[in-house]
């Protein structure tokens, strides 16, 4: 990537007009910020402790669950370094790599959803061909996909945010670089960009998401042909999960990057919300409706002594 910035480093203002809030927001983020790692890492050893959970369901759980601790690894550090008092400021190269992998797990967790959707759409309207489908090697292949797409998607992103020269301001009025504060500062045109970006960030989840709601439309159409009140509840308990993680996901994606006029600050709540709060419910949204995981967990927290007896 060619570097034609004069500017070495970028300072982090943060999420707008939080000024004398830094103290209660270090500690409810951090907050956040734990219960996001033990709440993923809990899921993890839950799936890999029990051979019961070694389905294609749960191994791309499991995958999610890696992402959903590399995810906001990627902003949250940095926001609670300067929110502790520390220096605001990022590097040219630092910034760059905090917008590459940002989009990079981002964009990997938008296909990863849209596998699993298929996942769902398979075993519920395929159930006698679904592990001839769903083979190990399938696996392997639509999570390696995942992850490659997402690279190519977040390579474009980043070499179209970065090719550009920024010689002037440096400050971002932002917690993280992300496309839309970085554009602003560059020292040209941005408006073409803005729409190539615009097309190429609006256009990868909705078609993830027309691709979800195809699958789902088929799977209500299966359910609502079994026969049995308990086999469609059953159903609906292993797709439900998966519909709520998959609204949580795309809504502030809809609201940062598909709407006509920015706003920073709703911007921020918005991104909070999406880097956060998402991955921090994730867990507890995969585990409610399902009497495997709980039970994984529930054998996982008492062999680490969370647990005064099995339950």
């Amino acid at each position: 990537m060619r570097n034609l910035s004069v500017v070495s480093e970028f300072i982090l203002l943060g999420i707008p007009h939080t000024e004398g809030l830094e103290t209660m927001l270090l500690v409810l983020f951090l907050s956040f910020y734990i219960f996001t790692l033990m709440g993923n890492l809990l899921i993890l050893l839950a799936i890999v402790s029990s051979t019961q959970l070694h389905m294609p369901m749960y191994f791309f759980l499991c995958k999610l669950s890696v992402f959903d601790i590399f995810f906001p690894s990627v902003s949250s550090p940095k926001m609670l370094c300067y929110l502790s008092g520390n220096s605001r400021a990022i590097s040219y190269a630092g910034c760059a790599t905090q917008l590459f992998f940002y989009h990079f797990l981002g964009c990997t967790e938008c296909f990863l959803y849209t596998v699993m959707a298929y996942d769902r759409f398979v075993a519920i309207c395929h159930p006698l061909h679904y592990t001839l489908i769903m083979s190990h090697r399938a696996c392997i292949i639509l999570a390696m996909g995942t992850s490659f797409f997402g690279c190519i998607q977040a390579t474009f992103l980043t070499t179209l945010t970065f090719q550009l020269p920024y010689c002037g301001p440096n400050e971002v009025d932002y917690y993280f670089c992300d496309i839309p504060v970085m554009l602003k500062l560059a020292c040209a045109d941005t408006s073409a960009l803005e729409m190539v970006g615009f097309i190429s960030v609006g256009l990868m989840p909705l078609s993830c998401f027309l691709l979800i709601l195809t699958s789902y439309s088929r799977i209500v159409f299966s359910i609502l042909q079994i026969r049995s009140a308990e086999g469609r509840q059953h159903a609906f308990s292993t797709c439900s999960a998966h519909l709520t993680a998959i609204l949580l996901f795309y809504m502030p994606v809809v609201l940062i990057y598909l709407r006509p006029t920015v706003s920073p600050w709703l911007d921020a709540t918005v991104q909070i919300l999406n880097n956060l709060v998402t991955p921090m419910l994730n867990p507890i949204i995969y585990s409610l409706r399902n009497k495997e995981v709980k039970s994984s967990l529930r054998k996982v927290l008492y062999q680490l002594g969370f647990l005064p007896e099995q339950l």
